[in-house]
């Protein structure tokens, strides 16, 4: 009886022992962490891929297009803006000096010298040719007709108090303006204004035209020399033709005031 019980016990010592070291022999397959791929090569290349297309989505990947960054870009054509640009700032320029030589007696009646006076009529300063219709009678006499006639008061004040030299007298509805001839002194000094409006004015043009070759200049880089030169060629080329009009405005205006 004793021999049985000790055969028992040794029989179930090595069942024992057995299953334990059967289950130390089972290994367990894990997932790599998602910021490693270390064992990676113990999955199966379908899994392999998920986790990689995984791996990427998590960390914000895009796509980008390679060849996005090949493309050349032609330079835009600044030469059209660059000198319409010039051609109204000279243009403004030549219409500024036109009206300020207008406002220039001369020893000839002219509608447009009177064109510069303002008028202060209830309370506000307007100017006299808005208020009234200015024609020529003769060489040297101006007839002043207001749209208002309860204006003629505050226009003839208006003409007395300007540097014209004029003394207008009402007559009816109307006012009539006697243009005195100018002394030798007046028209030297006339003249001296003029020459003066006329440098001015000329500096505008000259301004227009830096800024002009300032923006071809910053632009240059990404232009043909030829079109750059040709470009400043151009922009030249109107300088030169608008102080040619300021000039010969200028001397129409100085032999108006002389009388030659």
């Amino acid at each position: 009886m004793a021999l049985f019980l000790r055969r028992g016990a040794a029989l179930a010592a090595r069942s024992i022992r057995a299953a334990a070291a059967s289950s130390a022999s089972t290994s367990v397959h894990r997932l790599p962490s998602v910021g490693s791929l270390a064992g990676a090569g113990e999955l199966a290349p379908t899994k392999l891929f998920l986790l990689e297309a995984r791996r990427g989505f998590a960390k914000g990947k895009k796509s980008k297009d390679d060849g996005r960054g090949d493309t050349v870009q032609d330079a835009p054509d600044i030469g059209p803006t660059v000198k319409s640009a010039a051609t109204q700032q000279m243009e403004a320029a030549v219409v500024a000096l036109s009206r300020e030589l207008s406002k220039l007696r001369t020893g000839r009646a002219s509608p447009g010298m009177l064109d510069h006076i303002m008028v202060e009529t209830t309370g506000v300063k307007v100017a006299l040719n808005r208020l009234a219709v200015v024609s020529v009678l003769d060489a040297h006499t101006l007839s002043v007709m207001p749209y208002d006639p309860s204006s003629m008061k505050s226009i003839e004040h208006a003409i007395i108090s300007s540097p014209l030299g004029i003394n207008p007298t009402p007559d009816g509805n109307r006012i009539i303006a006697n243009i005195p001839p100018l002394t030798k002194e007046n028209i030297q000094a006339l003249c001296k204004v003029v020459t003066k409006s006329a440098e001015d004015f000329k500096q505008s043009i000259r301004r227009a035209r830096q800024k002009a070759l300032d923006t071809i200049k910053k632009s240059a880089s990404g232009m043909p020399k030829d079109d750059v030169k040709r470009l400043e060629k151009e922009v030249e080329e109107l300088t030169k033709k608008f102080i040619k009009s300021a000039d010969d405005m200028c001397k129409a205006k100085e032999k108006e005031i002389s009388g030659n």
